[in-house]
């Protein structure tokens, strides 16, 4: 077999000589070409000998990345976990799909799968095989088929308790008249037919598809309920085995909890629904001084959008006149509007609450902020943290359990001598009752709300296992600048020990206009007016400073270990740079061939939520360190102002992934960066956090990305990732407690001590509740709060 995968990550050709030579030495590949050009490999291999996951395996392992594609498809017709883990099964046997997830409770399957070998279409034959319906992928219209299996259910209600309920009235009042038994069987046998027909339905394609769900269980107690009436009817049995309003309205409260339960689960994803919302269909466009209104759709990088008051953003982009007060609240959960002006970026989806803008577009469509946000959301739903694989396990078996259960209950109560009648209302009331659904929607339901509100506060958590390991983590690394820090340093003192501040400030500037890093920018923005020095063969040392050359000279600007590793003598001014330093600024020296020239000192704001956010995480237990590049006595100074107990200093950037390793062996380490440095420990780390406002490798390589730059944030992540864990652990607590209580009630258990038994219908509404019950509860993380926010 020939397949075409495609590769990101590499940098030369190089990369595609190694990913090639791994790839020919594993057996099964029998050619293996790597493109450098179109980053795609095209492999040749014998199926039979290895799959498609292990050659993809064999790619990350050697440090690539497989750009496969991803589709969220809306399924319908699902009624419990095994309906779901069916359709796992059958999708991940395909050849070609890499991956597939099925979230019951928002009843989408994720799935990533290579286009080269299997198509939507054949998809789409797979669910229908199964018997489900294929509502179509994320972006088609599918709330028509939606509400309309809604209206269909709650019709089915109606003529179920519409009929059952005064048949249940004749038979308790004991009213008795002529052919009373055939009217009975004419009158129920249709509405029974049409309110169970989905639940019969249901159960012959599961076992077509040669598995087991609930819905065998259910049709097995409503048939044998409804097949016992007939048989008393026609008096093959006693009159006493009439149970039409029994059947009856036990579909119609099965349909009725699958139908409470499709309005609650419809609620789960309401937060990606309400940012799908938040883009404009139109934008007003310039050209020729002349408004236009056009389709979003139809935007491209560099159009010049008029945004009046009112007007919802409807792209990325930077404001080229005009100003205003932006309500970003639907993006980053900050309700105050934020004031920009020239030069300031805008995202889609945000309010111009006031004033006229024109702006310049930046990004459109998939490529904008929302997009992206969106995106994130709906992959993280999708994942499965290691407590649904438990709760998926335990749902293999149950089934098979109840079966067992019921029979035997059956057996015994009749061998018991209880007659047939008895034995055969435990049967059916066992059958009902038992409810794995609760256990299959405990995690899916409570992760796909947390991890939606958490996009409503701004926190982005893009895996659904981060909340889980989020509860095992026992110390918060920050990175300085940036994240604690504001990031934009100013110079406060500027000492020349040759010439004047101009001359030092000017020599810095030089080599400082070629680097990125926010002291360069102080530096560089401090000397707009002074005549920079042409440089050239400039050489950075990472952490530590640049070198560079002029005619006749070398430059050095940066810290002291630039200059102790060039064997240049501070001795001399030792006093003035710990006096500096004492005062918590960053040093920066500047040196001409062998001797300093000056000194500037520069100093970086503290954010005004740092010291809050230090606080409550050690109120959550959490130790917090602080890793800077900077020198120990700045560091320190820093860190008694936020509240830090342990600072590592000087560390160079390459140093933070090996921190983070070493601290792992101790417990859970989370790592909190911005910048391109960090993104390396963001990825080692148990959970990397990167802040919103730092760059795109940094949030690519994090598990929760804080929209806002917020440092209280952080712990508001924590908070938010336990307080779904503990929901998820409570649902999974509640869902078995249900069954563990029920089922015994049902078998008859408490009987021969309470004379307690449960009545079919009855048992059908408690199933109904069980589910329902189980919604509900995640629905309340809809409304919470971190405690570290409600002070706000």
């Amino acid at each position: 077999m020939r397949v075409n995968i495609r590769i990101g990550g590499m940098s030369c050709a190089g990369c595609a000589l190694r990913i090639e030579e791994a790839l020919r030495q594993i057996g099964g590949v029998k050619e293996a070409n790597v493109n450098f050009a179109t980053a795609k490999a095209t492999i040749e291999y014998d199926p039979e000998e290895i799959g498609l996951k292990d050659i993809e395996n064999v790619i990350k392992e050697a440090g690539y990345q497989v750009l496969n594609d991803k589709i969220q498809v809306k399924v319908g017709g699902m009624t419990c976990a095994m309906c779901a883990k069916t359709i796992e099964s059958a999708l991940g046997q395909l050849e070609g799909i890499i991956d597939a997830t099925v979230n019951l409770g928002a009843e989408t399957a994720y799935i990533e799968y290579n286009k080269d070998l299997i198509s939507i279409d054949d998809i789409r034959k797979v669910i229908e095989g199964l018997g489900y319906q294929f509502l179509g992928t994320m972006g088609e219209v599918v709330d028509e088929k939606i509400l309309g299996d809604l209206k269909s259910k709650k019709k089915r209600i109606i003529v179920g308790l519409g009929v059952s309920i005064p048949l249940m009235i004749i038979m308790y009042s004991r009213i008795e008249f002529p052919f009373m038994n055939y009217i009975f069987f004419l009158v129920s046998i249709l509405p029974f037919l049409y309110v169970s027909y989905p639940i019969f339905n249901a159960a012959i394609r599961s076992l077509k598809a040669k598995t087991l769900n609930m819905d065998v269980m259910y049709s097995m107690g409503i048939g044998v309920a409804f097949t016992s009436s007939v048989l008393s009817t026609f008096n093959i049995l006693s009159q006493d085995f009439m149970f039409y309003e029994t059947a009856l309205m036990l579909a119609a409260f099965l349909t009725l909890g699958r139908y409470l339960e499709a309005r609650a689960k419809g609620k789960t994803s309401e937060a990606i629904k309400k940012l799908m919302e938040l883009q404009p269909d139109t934008a007003t466009i310039l050209k020729d001084d002349k408004e236009m209104e056009v389709p979003v759709e139809t935007l491209k990088r560099g159009d010049i959008l008029l945004v009046k008051t009112g007007d919802r953003i409807p792209v990325d982009g930077i404001i080229i006149e005009g100003q205003a007060h932006i309500d970003e609240s639907m993006v980053t959960g900050e309700p105050i509007p934020v004031f920009k002006d020239k030069g300031k970026s805008v995202v889609a989806g945000t309010i111009n609450t006031d004033g006229v803008m024109k702006i310049r577009t930046t990004h459109t469509g998939e490529e904008t902020f929302l997009a992206r946000i969106i995106r994130l959301v709906e992959e993280a739903q999708g994942s499965k943290p290691p407590l649904q694989r438990i709760a998926d396990r335990a749902v293999s078996y149950f089934i098979p359990t109840v079966l067992i259960i019921a029979f035997t209950a059956f057996i015994f109560w009749y061998l018991k001598g209880m007659g047939l009648l008895f034995s055969l209302t435990i049967l059916i009331s066992t059958l009902v009752v038992a409810c794995p659904c609760a256990l299959g929607l405990a995690t899916p339901t409570a992760v796909t709300v947390g991890i939606g509100r958490g996009a409503e506060l701004g926190i982005l958590i893009k895996k659904g296992e981060t909340l889980e390991v989020s509860e095992r983590i026992s110390t918060v690394l920050f990175d300085k600048t940036g994240t604690l820090t504001e990031g934009e340093p100013y110079i406060t003192d500027v000492v020349p020990l040759k010439g004047d501040e101009n001359d030092v400030i000017g020599l810095a500037a030089s080599i400082e206009a070629n680097s990125r890093h926010p002291i360069a920018r102080a530096i560089v923005s401090r000397a707009e007016d002074i005549p920079s020095i042409k440089v050239h063969e400039l050489k950075s040392i990472p952490g530590k400073g640049l070198i560079g050359f002029t005619n006749s000279q070398r430059i050095l600007v940066g810290n002291i270990s630039l200059f102790k590793d060039n064997r240049i003598p501070l001795d001399h001014i030792k006093d003035m740079i710990s006096k500096l330093q004492g005062e918590g600024k960053t040093i920066v020296l500047v040196g001409m061939d062998q001797e300093p020239v000056g000194i500037i000192a520069v100093s970086d704001k503290i954010k005004e939520n740092s010291p809050r956010a230090m606080k409550a995480l050690g109120e959550m237990g959490l130790e917090t360190v602080m890793v800077t590049g900077d020198n120990p006595i700045t560091a320190k100074i820093v860190a008694e102002k936020l509240g830090i107990g342990r600072v590592l200093s000087q560390v160079l950037p390459e140093d933070k992934v090996n921190i983070v390793a070493k601290m792992r062996e101790k417990g859970g380490v989370a790592f909190v960066g911005d910048g391109i440095n960090d993104a390396p420990a963001l990825a080692a780390a148990d959970v990397g956090i990167a802040i919103g406002s730092g760059t795109d490798i940094a949030m690519e390589a994090a598990d929760i990305v804080l929209v806002k730059d917020d440092p209280v944030d952080v712990p508001a992540a924590m908070q938010l990732a336990r307080k779904v864990v503990s929901r998820v652990k409570w649902n999974i607590f509640w869902a078995f407690a249900y069954n563990m209580v029920l089922i015994p009630v049902a078998a008859g258990l408490f009987y021969p001590i309470f004379r307690l038994t449960f009545r079919p219908e009855l048992a059908g509404l408690a199933m109904a509740l069980s589910s329902v019950t189980v919604v509900s509860l995640s629905l309340l993380l809809r409304s919470y709060i971190p405690p570290v926010k409600k002070g706000n």
